[in-house]
C-alpha cells in the first residue's frame, strides 16, 4: 500500500506471467506525426520496465488530442508514439487498433492500443467498452493522474470489472506530492495563481485561501484585483464582470488574516509583442493606453522576500507574458526565488511548465506535475474519479483478505 493513500500499488502484486493494462499520459504535443516533447512518454518508461522485469506483459492504453469520440483522426493517432517507444525501451512495440482482437498478441511483451478516444463510449464510460478493457488484462494500473478528473472508461469504468486494480508509481508519486503540499503543509504555505482569467480559477482561489498563508495572484487575475480597488490598470486584460468576486476573495482574506500582496509597480507596454518596449511604472504614471505584462522589480523583490519564509509553495500560472523576453523578468525572479527556497514546492500547469523550462530551474522545485486540469481540481478539494475508484477497488480487496 502506499504509505499515504489507500491504493494497491505495483509492489503489492505478483507481475509475473500476467497481462498489465496501464494507463498512461501519452497526450503529448505533436506536430505533422512529429513528438514535440517526449517528458510524459520518458515518465512512463520506469514503470514499464518494472512490469517486464517481473515478467509481466504490459498492455498501454492513453488518449491523445481531442478527437471526435468514435472516430479516426489521422492527427490524433499514438501510432508515432509506438515508434517512438520502441527506440526509447529498446524493445519491439506492438501497435493495435483492435481492441476485439488484443488477446490474440499472445506472444507480445509490449502492447500500445490506438487512442481510447477513438473508441466509442470513451468519454460517457460506457459499460461495454469498460468491460472489453477488462477482459484483455489480469491487472489494471492507472498511472495517468493527468486524466484522473476524468470518469471515462480508461480511467474509471475499467477498474469497476477488472480483476485486480492498482495505483502506478507515477500516479501515487502525484497523489504524495500533492498530499504533502496542500493536505498536509508546513507552514507557512504560499500559493501563487498566475493565468490570464479570474473565472477559470475562481474556485481554485477561494479554495487555497482557507489553506494557505498568503496568496500571490498575477496576470490578469491579478490586474481583476487590481481594478477592483479602484487602480487604473489602463487597457490591460481584466475581468469586469468578477470585479466584485475579486472584492468578496479580498475581503475574506481579510477576515481569514491573510495576506493577497499585490504589485506595488509593472512592467507594461503598448502591444503585446516582441518588439513591444517594456517600461517599469508605478500606477501614479500609468496611462490609459498602457498594458500590464509583467510585475514591476520592486514587487518581484517582495515577493521573492516572501518565498523566502515559506515552508510549502504551490504555484500554477505565471505572472505576466513571460514568453516575451522583455516580459519574462517578474516570472523568472519567482522562479528562481521558488528553486531557491528550501520550502517543498510543487508547480504545475502548461504555461508553468513551459516557464520552469525556459529558466531551466526544474530540478531545483520538489515537485513537478505534468496534469493541468486534474491539479487545479485537486486544488480545489473536488474527489477525483480515477483516485476514488483506486480506493474503492483497494478496500475491496482488503475486505477479502485475497492475495495480489
Amino acid at each position: 500500500m502506499s504509505e499515504q493513500h489507500n491504493f494497491i500499488t505495483l509492489d503489492d502484486v505478483s507481475l509475473s506471467g500476467k497481462r498489465v493494462l496501464v494507463r498512461v499520459d501519452f497526450n503529448v504535443p505533436m506536430e505533422n506525426s512529429n513528438i514535440l516533447d517526449y517528458t510524459r512518454i520518458q515518465a512512463s518508461l520506469p514503470t514499464i520496465k518494472q512490469i517486464l522485469n517481473n515478467n509481466g506483459r504490459v498492455i498501454i492504453m492513453s488518449h491523445l488530442g481531442r478527437p471526435k469520440e468514435g472516430k479516426f483522426e489521422e492527427s490524433c493517432s499514438l501510432l508515432p508514439v509506438a515508434n517512438a517507444l520502441s527506440t526509447l525501451i529498446g524493445e519491439d512495440v506492438k501497435f493495435v487498433s483492435d481492441w476485439e482482437r488484443v488477446n490474440d498478441e499472445t506472444t507480445r511483451r509490449v502492447i500500445l492500443m490506438e487512442n481510447v478516444r477513438f473508441q466509442k463510449g470513451e468519454t460517457s464510460n460506457d459499460e461495454g467498452l469498460s468491460r472489453l478493457m477488462a477482459s484483455i488484462c489480469d491487472i489494471y494500473v492507472n498511472d495517468a493522474f493527468a486524466a484522473a478528473h476524468r470518469s471515462h472508461a480508461s480511467t474509471y469504468g475499467v477498474a469497476k470489472y477488472a480483476p485486480v486494480v492498482c495505483a502506478g508509481p507515477l500516479m501515487v508519486r502525484e497523489m504524495d506530492a500533492l498530499t504533502r503540499a496542500f493536505k498536509n503543509p508546513a507552514h507557512p504555505l504560499i500559493a501563487i495563481v498566475g493565468g490570464s482569467k479570474v473565472s477559470t480559477k475562481l474556485e481554485v482561489l477561494k479554495s487555497l485561501l482557507e489553506k494557505v498563508d498568503k496568496l500571490i495572484v498575477g496576470g490578469g487575475i491579478a490586474n481583476t484585483f487590481l481594478k477592483a480597488k479602484g487602480i487604473n490598470i489602463g487597457k490591460s486584460l481584466c475581468e469586469d464582470d468578477l470585479i466584485p468576486t475579486a472584492t468578496e476573495i479580498m475581503d475574506l482574506a481579510m477576515a481569514q488574516g491573510k495576506d493577497i500582496p499585490l504589485p506595488v509597480d509593472v512592467v507594461c507596454g503598448k502591444s503585446v509583442d516582441n518588439n513591444a518596449e517594456a517600461v517599469v511604472k508605478t500606477f501614479s504614471e500609468f496611462a490609459d493606453d498602457d498594458l500590464i505584462l509583467d510585475i514591476g522589480p520592486v514587487t518581484a523583490s517582495n515577493y521573492q522576500a516572501e518565498l523566502l519564509n515559506a515552508q510549502t509553495i504551490i504555484w500554477n500560472g505565471p505572472l505576466g507574458v513571460f514568453e516575451i523576453d522583455q516580459f519574462a523578468k517578474g516570472t523568472e525572479a519567482l522562479g528562481n526565488a521558488i528553486a531557491k527556497s528550501d520550502a517543498f514546492s510543487v508547480a504545475g500547469g502548461g504555461d508553468t511548465l513551459s516557464a520552469i523550462s525556459k529558466f531551466n530551474i526544474g530540478s531545483d522545485i520538489s515537485y513537478i506535475t505534468t496534469a493541468g486540469g486534474a491539479f487545479l481540481e485537486f486544488l480545489e478539494g473536488k474527489t477525483l474519479p480515477a483516485i476514488a475508484i483506486l480506493e474503492e477497488c483497494a478496500l475491496a480487496w482488503r475486505s477479502t483478505e485475497r492475495e495480489y
